[in-house]
């Protein structure tokens, strides 16, 4: 059963009676076009500090926000999610790293991966199986352009039980269909429209293949917020292709393929589709890759501009790594590749450098002749959809 979702928050909150929340069902949260274009979406405060003043919450941040809150205090997580510690690493880059101990050691085990295309295993845990409670609502597109077309498909917004940060939380599109961790159009389109319907600039979005460090193998993409600017919101770039339609992400922790939209429209379909196509690929070769939606400056030249002006997606092919790695500082996965570093004990938090971080992160990354084959690859992918 579903419940329609109006603009009052308290709508998306459990019922103080937990003999209720099943017969509740799951509130709607609907939107519409307008919603997603949003202007003036900007930093407070001068970086690299961290903002001092925040924006006002957009619809979608309060109904989120507030129901994450209020799963946290029910004790739906495994762990409660305090303030965390956070420094930028001294050096160029500006890693942001942050003290998550309890991440680290309560999170769920990842699943047995042992290939970046294995189906879909009904018998291992997935998204089917959660606790009540756990999802906050389902996102329903009020005005698909072209109707019956995008976002017809049911995405539900859940929590992440073992959080990074605040408002963590996961995107699986219709749990019941069984979908492997493949990234798919419509399943991108849920996560770049999130990410427009923040008017928080630290509110992101994330993929992470079977070998790139996804957990779990059931379709879904990660959401949550940090406070603070992360390097590849402004880092500058290169076009790899005459038409400005894919870029080289340069001055990162690690090179990746930059794709830009200003919001919705044709030029957000086109990206999808590009991006879609270069994952295909990548899964098709059986190689790991990672996936960042972030608000940020348009390809080019570095621009650490306050303001936000479109969305930045940027794609990782990495060397495969199935299962976690216990004796390291952090694993690299989608925020690390953005400059985002949760912190597993308070040693290594203390003492880690720069030199240390990107260590760990190149090691993640293809030898130089696969890299140089997969971005001849991905360019000639993209010069097809002019054809």
């Amino acid at each position: 059963m579903a419940v329609s979702a109006g603009f009052n928050e308290t709508s998306y909150l459990l019922p103080p009676n937990r003999e209720a929340w099943e017969e509740r069902g799951i509130p709607d949260f609907v939107y519409g076009q307008k919603e997603l274009t949003r202007e003036g979406v900007q930093w407070p405060g001068t970086p690299p500090g961290p903002p001092d003043t925040r924006p006002p919450p957009s619809r979608f941040d309060s109904a989120l926000r507030s129901a994450w809150r209020q799963r946290m205090d029910l004790g739906l997580f495994r762990y409660r999610l305090g303030e965390l510690q956070t420094r930028t690493l001294p050096g160029p880059v500006g890693f942001v790293a942050q003290l998550n101990v309890e991440r680290g050691v309560q999170r769920r085990r990842p699943q047995n991966i042992r290939s970046v295309r294995q189906a879909f295993d009904p018998q291992e845990f997935n998204f089917n199986k959660i606790r009540t409670g756990e999802v906050l609502f389902r996102l329903r597109r009020r005005d698909p352009d072209p109707p019956g077309g995008p976002q017809d498909e049911d995405v539900l917004v859940m929590i992440n039980v073992s959080p990074l940060e605040r408002g963590h939380v996961l995107l699986v599109p219709e749990p019941a269909r069984g979908l492997p961790q493949r990234l798919l159009p419509c399943t991108l389109r849920a996560g770049l429209e999130a990410v427009l319907l923040s008017s928080h600039p630290g509110f992101r979005v994330g993929f992470n293949s079977l070998g790139g460090l996804a957990s779990v193998n059931h379709l879904h993409l990660h959401g949550y917020y940090l406070a603070h600017r992360l390097p590849v919101e402004g880092a500058p770039s290169e076009p790899l292709d005459p038409g400005g339609r894919v870029y080289l992400l340069q001055a990162v922790p690690a090179p990746g393929f930059l794709f830009y939209t200003r919001g919705p429209g044709p030029g957000l379909e086109s990206l999808i589709s590009r991006v879609c196509r270069a994952t295909d690929y990548l899964t098709d070769h059986e190689i790991a890759h990672n996936v960042f939606v972030t608000r940020g400056a348009p390809p080019g030249k570095a621009s650490f501009s306050p303001t936000l002006t479109g969305v930045r997606v940027i794609l990782w092919p990495r060397k495969p790594s199935f299962g976690v790695k216990e004796g390291e500082a952090f694993n690299v996965a989608l925020c690390e590749l953005a400059g985002h570093l949760p912190v597993k004990t308070a040693q290594d938090f203390s003492g880690l450098t720069e030199a240390a971080a990107l260590a760990l992160i190149q090691d993640c990354l293809l030898p130089p002749a696969q890299a140089a084959e997969v971005r001849a690859a991905l360019v000639a992918l993209v010069a097809q959809e002019e054809q």
